[in-house]
């Protein structure tokens, strides 16, 4: 089906999506969600039954292939891989009260689909603690399903309650898929990032 007629599709059935959904995920799936942002940015796509809560210790054999999947993401696989004492060390301060680094994971029917990980820290033009989302990742074939925004909402939450001024985070210019959500959640302010190995 060509982009012009598929554009047209979407628009005359705009009071029947979820009708259209199901159709419109059998096409290239990057140009479904552009299409779905375009025209139903408001729209609630997520699952009736999704749960986001905190990561538990029971958590780890489904936690990990979400973890390698969001490393392997950015090209963290192979003979590039995190050492397994990173991984290691990253599962045990999310249970260590004096670490501020948190996890969040998205369940439905006792499965997990979908991670976040944040902390906080201090900063020098805020007195409040700030929160840095440093991961987030959602089970590819769930993906446009509304975990990814809940997530971070839940991030916000948090952050909130526990006394943050703000929540930022980055991601790849690549990442035009992520981009479309993080463009209806915040602001991008511009800033460009550096970095140097040690």
């Amino acid at each position: 089906m060509r982009r012009a007629e598929g554009r047209a599709l979407v628009m005359e059935a705009s009071s029947h999506i979820s009708f259209v959904i199901p159709a419109l995920r059998r096409w290239s799936g990057l140009f479904c969600d552009v299409l779905l942002a375009r025209h139903f940015p408001s729209r609630n796509l997520i699952m009736p039954n999704l749960v986001i809560r905190a990561i538990e210790p029971h958590d780890l054999a489904a936690w990990m292939p979400l973890w390698d999947g969001y490393n392997a993401f950015y090209g963290r696989e192979g003979d590039s891989a995190l050492p397994s004492g990173i991984t290691e060390t990253t599962w045990h301060r999310f249970f260590d009260p004096h670490e501020p680094v948190f996890a969040i994971v998205a369940e439905y029917e006792t499965r997990l689909i979908g991670l976040a990980h944040y902390l906080y820290h201090r900063s020098t033009v805020s007195v409040e603690p700030v929160c840095y989302l440093q991961d987030l990742y959602t089970e590819f074939s769930e993906r446009g399903r509304g975990i990814g925004r809940a997530l971070i909402q839940a991030v916000y939450e948090r952050a909130a309650g526990s006394g943050c001024r703000e929540v930022y985070w980055q991601t790849h210019e690549s990442n035009i898929q992520g981009r479309l959500l993080y463009d209806q959640l915040a602001q991008h302010q511009g800033f460009i990032v550096y970095d140097h190995d040690l």
